[in-house]
């Protein structure tokens, strides 16, 4: 059974750092895309980044050079790395997982290319 636990969300101010952490198991690590999302209230849920299992990553553009996704594949675990955050940072950030040829080019950060989600992290950015 594939499950995804998503920890590390948290509340902090304007121009910090958080780091969540999604561990994954039921799977082989390295053969499935895993992203993280996020949905703030009122919004629909979009994606933020993308690791592919040979490493490729994939990034929201308001996102690019503040946030660094990573894996430990000994741990089975992704991470997210979130520097400057802004207030409009503020969401749930979700992890999704879906076997690598299953999704299609161009569609890594598009939701309806996951089966596999996990329950969710809230970030908090306070101006």
């Amino acid at each position: 059974e594939v499950q995804l636990v998503e920890s590390g969300g948290g509340l902090v101010q304007a121009g910090g750092s958080l780091r969540p952490s999604c561990a994954a198991s039921g799977f082989a690590f390295d053969t499935y895309a895993i992203a993280w999302f996020r949905q703030a209230p009122g919004k629909e849920r979009e994606g933020v980044s993308c690791i592919s299992g040979d490493g490729t990553t994939y990034y929201k553009d308001s996102v690019k050079g503040r946030f660094t996704i990573s894996s430990d594949n000994a741990k089975l675990t992704v991470y997210l790395q979130m520097n400057t955050l802004k207030p409009e940072d503020t969401a749930v950030y979700y992890c999704a997982a879906e076997r690598i040829g299953k999704i299609l080019g161009g569609w890594e950060l598009q939701q309806a290319a996951y089966d596999y989600w996990g329950q969710g992290t809230q970030v908090t950015v306070s101006a």
